[in-house]
């Protein structure tokens, strides 16, 4: 079944049939306790990172505390059963990422449903991947690579951080809009995958731009392409993999959610200051590092993105036979 894409917008729109009195109040005086935001992949990691900075940021402003809670477990969906069951009052939040739109499609039987039961708040950020290969390999375009692997059948090993994650179906989507075969090696981290297609086990990966920098500053790895639909600031020797490929386009990001039903009105304020937060210095300063691009936006920007992105991966999944769960 399609998903209906005003389940999403009707959040939005929901604020004007609430009597104006009582929302300005309970604006005004939210948060007046501490509130938890869940992150559903270990500490540590990139979505913890963002997840933490957007919460010190909300605190000072706010005047209570955004405790980051993590709750890892099945690819992020233990963490998100918890926010879909947890009381619509808002406090409580959840970094949502595009892993948790592409479990809405991997796994077959989820105890909670990502568009029913989150209502989005804001957008962060987005960001991109970058096509990698060993330097072994003769390849040194994405003509010249989808060339190679055509005329050498089963010799191209494709690395990727896991079944379903990100990476393996950027390769998918690949392989459906160019017809090269890619035999999929899973790992399970990314270091651990971009160490062997250093050392030449595997021949190319889909992978993050902040863990592939290094290696091919060094020479150790070349870049053929970014997912992005234009060039990179800082990947500007790389072109777009879509400059060969019409199409071809992958944008990773990240947002804040809560559960279906948190009152309009305090979805509208955090939206507001989590739009604020993306303006200040400081939070523009390390996305510029991270070599990431400000979202923001409404609510319905956000919802519009998920779904978005959870047709699109829809038809990737399907080519690619993935089922979990």
């Amino acid at each position: 079944m399609r998903i209906q894409r005003r389940r999403f917008l009707e959040l939005a729109a929901s604020a004007a049939a609430l009597p104006a009195l009582p929302r300005i109040a309970r604006a005004q005086t939210y948060p007046n306790r501490p509130v938890r935001v869940f992150v559903t992949f270990p500490a540590g990691g990139a979505n913890d990172i963002h997840a933490r900075l957007i919460g010190q940021y909300l605190s000072e402003r706010l005047g209570q505390p955004f405790v980051v809670e993590n709750r890892a477990g099945a690819a992020g969906n233990l963490g998100m059963e918890v926010v879909a069951r947890s009381p619509a009052d808002g406090y409580t939040l959840v970094f949502l990422s595009v892993a948790l739109a592409i479990n809405a499609i991997t796994y077959e039987k989820l105890n909670y449903d990502l568009v029913r039961d989150i209502a989005p708040v804001a957008g962060l950020f987005r960001s991109h991947y970058v096509m990698v290969v060993t330097p072994s390999l003769p390849a040194k375009t994405i003509r010249e690579f989808i060339a190679y692997a055509k005329t050498n059948p089963g010799k191209i090993n494709m690395g990727s951080n896991g079944i379903g994650a990100t990476g393996h179906l950027a390769g998918e989507m690949f392989s459906m809009m160019t017809g090269v075969k890619m035999q999929h090696v899973p790992y399970r981290g990314e270091g651990v995958a971009l160490s062997d297609l250093v050392g030449g086990q595997i021949q190319v990966m889909f992978a993050t731009t902040s863990a592939t920098a290094e290696f091919v500053r060094s020479g150790q790895l070349r870049a053929l392409g970014v997912t992005s639909a234009t060039r990179s600031r800082g990947w500007t020797d790389a072109p777009t993999i879509g400059e060969s490929v019409p199409g071809y386009e992958l944008n990773t990001w990240g947002g804040i959610g809560a559960p279906k039903g948190t009152p309009a009105e305090v979805i509208d304020r955090l939206n507001r200051e989590i739009n604020a937060a993306l303006q200040s210095p400081n939070i523009k300063a390390k996305y510029d590092d991270l070599g990431l691009q400000v979202l923001g936006g409404s609510p319905a920007d956000l919802g519009k993105l998920i779904v978005d992105d959870i047709e699109k991966w829809r038809e990737v999944v399907r080519f690619a036979g993935i089922k979990l769960g």
